[in-house]
């Protein structure tokens, strides 16, 4: 291959979700050269842009296993960062509801597994306590399990924020690389992409849905995913009112089934399906999908289906053939496999970087040595409704009138905070890149109002920052209904 990068580095990371993202974080903190590499145009374009924007209590996880240790270590860690870095969090709370008594049956048991995983705040509540906090769920409530610490989290702001602390820390972001085979030659890996070869002594696989198929370049045959797809539905800011606390029901096998959330950008969600696929970039949205929706919308909150849906969206999980977090580490291939990681990975991934770190420290074969100049975390721009915007904030557009100057009519979205983003470490090369950085085309309209003058921003900007732009790269995460 004729493109090839000279430099060997000491750790590749190939993933830029929020796991590789926050384990090339924890791994730039030492003396060490990072690569962070990404199939995608953008960081966070896969499985982690299209979740619940939950972060959990792991008050429902298995007990004992890794996913449960990592996701309940993961909530404390993933709250104290937001907190560094302005990700905006909502402590919601969520009401488990039971709607027959096979349901309600079950919720002694759920609370003791919560209690089992470290959570000791889920109380058994009756039918008129949950009519009380919830006066628009629909009739027929049993009882309930509330659980005060859920919360809503922004999962774009979350894998921005550690991606950009791990490049401000030296972490080289190679994007557009899809890792199609590999190379082992004198202890270094070389990972011939799509486009380039990539030389690093260590490799570390956090490839979400790409896993298991990176997994197998290494020899291994232990884990085998499939892609889930998760529909959703979003409502309209006016139907925020109907629900200020996540309303969640009693899990199965398939997952945490369908639920109905605020989101952290002032609507409503309602979703996901549950949908095993074939094909890895499937995150088209159905009509059975949408009905299916409908119908667990009216049973659930007949209310929210009188208001408007402005979008759907749908991502795909991980399903794992493997019954917990698969992370290991193989010291005679210098290489390190975190798969299987569900949803949960939103709350999980700081908590999986440090056990990743515990491991290599453990095999002692590797040498991590911390660097003593380290930046500060980066304070991310924030995008949340509950929190002030830099529309309303008038210090703020006296000093530089561009945070007055409304682009985005639907979300509020400013021309200084799409200019901002060009100068920022990672700056978006697309627009749904953009949207995911400052909520920009979506609203109830989708882009058909700004959609023109939030394009030409792109691309002027883009030039003048010398960003690579592809404004008509398919936004694959958000679709309109109309």
């Amino acid at each position: 291959m004729s493109n090839t990068h000279s430099k060997t580095y000491d750790v590749a990371v190939i993933g830029a979700g929020i796991v590789g993202s926050a384990i090339a974080r924890k791994l730039a903190g030492y003396r060490l050269s990072v690569a962070l590499l990404d199939a995608r145009e953008d960081v966070g374009d896969g499985t982690s842009k299209a979740n619940t924007a939950i972060l959990h209590t792991g008050f429902d996880a298995k007990p004992g296993t890794l996913e449960s240790r990592m996701v309940h270590e993961g909530y404390h860690l993933l709250s104290d960062y937001a907190k560094q870095t302005g990700i905006p969090v909502e402590h919601t709370g969520a009401i488990l509801v039971a709607w027959d008594h096979e349901q309600r049956d079950a919720l002694p048991g759920l609370k003791v597994k919560a209690e089992q995983n470290g959570y000791a705040k889920t109380e058994i509540i009756d039918a008129a306590e949950i009519y009380r906090l919830l006066p628009h769920l629909g009739e027929g409530a049993l009882a309930g399990l509330s659980v005060p610490d859920e919360s809503i989290i922004c999962t774009w702001t979350t894998n921005l924020a550690l991606a950009t602390d791990a490049v401000q820390r030296g972490t080289e972001l190679l994007l557009r690389r899809r890792v199609v085979s590999i190379e082992r030659v004198d202890g270094v890996t070389h990972l011939y992409t799509s486009i380039d070869r990539i030389s690093a002594r260590w490799v570390i696989n956090a490839a979400g849905l790409g896993g298991d198929t990176i997994d197998q370049l290494f020899g291994y045959d232990r884990i085998h995913l499939t892609p889930r797809r998760g529909e959703l539905l979003v409502y309209d800011k006016q139907a925020r009112p109907l629900v200020d606390k996540i309303v969640l029901p009693v899990p199965t096998a398939l997952g945490k089934g369908v639920l109905v959330s605020p989101t952290i950008y002032g609507n409503v969600m309602l979703g996901p399906t549950a949908e095993d696929l074939k094909d890895r970039t499937d995150t088209g949205t159905s009509e059975s999908g949408f009905a299916f929706l409908k119908g667990k919308g009216e049973k659930i909150m007949p209310k929210l289906l009188e208001e408007e849906v402005t979008a759907t969206y749908a991502g795909l999980r991980a399903a794992s053939d493997y019954p917990d977090y698969l992370i290991e580490v193989d010291t005679e291939q210098q290489y390190v496999i975190a798969g299987g990681i569900r949803s949960t990975g939103l709350t999980s991934g700081i908590a999986v970087a440090e056990y990743v770190d515990e491991l290599l420290r453990a095999s002692g074969a590797i040498q991590l040595v911390e660097r003593d100049n380290l930046p500060e975390p980066p304070h991310m721009p924030n995008i949340g409704e509950a929190f002030i915007r830099p529309y309303q904030d008038a210090a703020r557009i006296a000093e530089d009138p561009a945070y007055g100057k409304i682009v985005c009519f639907c979300e509020r979205v400013t021309a200084g905070e799409i200019r901002d983003t060009f100068s920022s470490p990672i700056p978006p090369c697309t627009l749904d890149g953009l949207r995911r950085r400052t909520r920009a085309q979506n609203g109830r309209c989708q882009g058909f109002f700004c959609g023109a003058e939030v394009t030409e921003l792109l691309e002027s900007r883009g030039k003048s920052a010398n960003v690579p732009v592809n404004p008509k790269a398919k936004v694959a995460s958000m679709e309109v209904t109309k």
